[in-house]
């Protein structure tokens, strides 16, 4: 269908559909979402970038969890088996990253038993943080502060792989509210790792997330100068890093440290420059290499910084664009649930809020 034909059919102007295509114009309308969807012949759905196949809710499954965690009786595996634990381990990253949550939480609790009867504190420290990281995402900030600890425990003099651990601690303790020791934690382990200038890069980029992980939790606690400079800290080693192996997951680099700037600015408040800054780093061809998870996750944090300055328009693009890059971080996560209901309280709700709202059960 050229662009004409389409106009003529929306008995618009070919300069309208052409601006559209090009993303000069926005779709901020539901009707004419439905308008265009039936001209098409597609689900508005498929405009609106929803899945049908992410339902709505916290998945079922995190009952299993918490009894594989609080199981002290796991027959040691055999040997063998510590290659196919490595396959399920790094399956379980990859489904993680591509933010299939429901699909996660059905098979951690086999492999928590099987990586707890495992010879391997490197592939025990993942499954923990696997475990933590799907936690906090669920609201489980508690049981996932748990799995962390384990980790930690598990990781003992190994100074990576307490690093390692360190991150989910930190991550669990801000989603837990407690920021003063999400900081202090994550700053005495990022001093550790980072000093040896031997490392490898993979290892520099734990520092790296660590130090960013500090950062947030500064901005948390209100000390913007504190945060500043663990981001400044953490974008000198962002800067020293070309392309690298990521063994440890942290998807770590000068993208991660501009990410994590907007999202100290929507902290501390200053919604104005975090808007600014989001509207120019998701243009970079860095942002799309990100996990998917990485970037649904930052998308509704985006949300609130539109929403602080009063642009709902904005709050629910980055809304809708979330649902469209990891439906399961809008559709699973309270964090998502209440941004949504925030955004739409307006009058009328923006074209696509309205119903992820209706979709993740809130009432308009």
């Amino acid at each position: 269908m050229t662009q004409q034909m389409l106009a003529d059919r929306l008995r618009r102007s070919k300069s309208w559909v052409d601006k559209v295509e090009r993303g000069v114009r926005t779709l901020d309308r539901y009707s004419v979402i439905q308008e265009l969807a039936h001209v098409l012949r597609v689900d508005p759905e498929v405009l609106l970038g929803q899945q049908r196949s992410t339902p709505a809710g916290t998945p079922d499954g995190v009952d299993d969890i918490r009894a594989a965690l609080a199981r002290y009786d796991t027959p040691q595996a055999p040997a063998h088996a510590t290659e196919e634990l490595r396959r399920q381990v790094g399956y379980a990253w990859l489904t993680y990253q591509h933010a299939h949550y429901a699909q996660l939480v059905r098979v951690l609790p086999d492999l928590l038993d099987a990586a707890q009867g495992a010879q391997s504190a490197e592939l025990l420290v993942q499954a923990y943080r696997i475990t933590s990281s799907v936690l906090v995402k669920l609201g489980e900030a508690d049981l996932g502060w748990l799995a962390a600890d384990r980790a930690m425990a598990v990781a003992g003099d190994d100074r990576v792989l307490a690093a390692t651990a360190a991150v989910s601690v930190g991550q669990t303790l801000r989603a837990a509210g407690r920021d003063r020791l999400a900081l202090a934690a994550t700053l005495t382990a990022a001093n550790r790792i980072t000093p040896t200038a031997q490392r490898l890069a993979g290892e520099w980029a734990v520092g790296g997330t660590l130090l960013l992980q500090a950062a947030l939790a500064a901005a948390g606690c209100g000390d913007t100068r504190r945060a500043e400079e663990l981001t400044d800290r953490a974008a000198g080693i962002a800067a020293g890093l070309r392309e690298y192996d990521d063994p440890h997951r942290t998807s770590f680099g000068p993208i991660a440290v501009d990410l994590a700037r907007v999202v100290v600015a929507v902290l501390r408040g200053d919604a104005a420059e975090a808007v600014q800054r989001h509207v120019t780093v998701i243009r970079r061809e860095a942002w799309r290499r990100l996990p998917a998870e990485y970037r649904g996750a930052y998308l509704v944090d985006a949300a609130r910084a539109y929403l602080q300055v009063g642009d709902l328009r904005g709050a629910a693009r980055a809304l809708v664009d979330a649902d469209s890059v990891a439906p399961a971080e809008v559709r699973c996560r309270p964090l998502a649930r209440t941004v949504i209901a925030e955004v739409a309280r307006g009058h009328p709700a923006p074209a696509g809020v309205a119903r992820l709202a209706t979709l993740v059960g809130l009432t308009r």
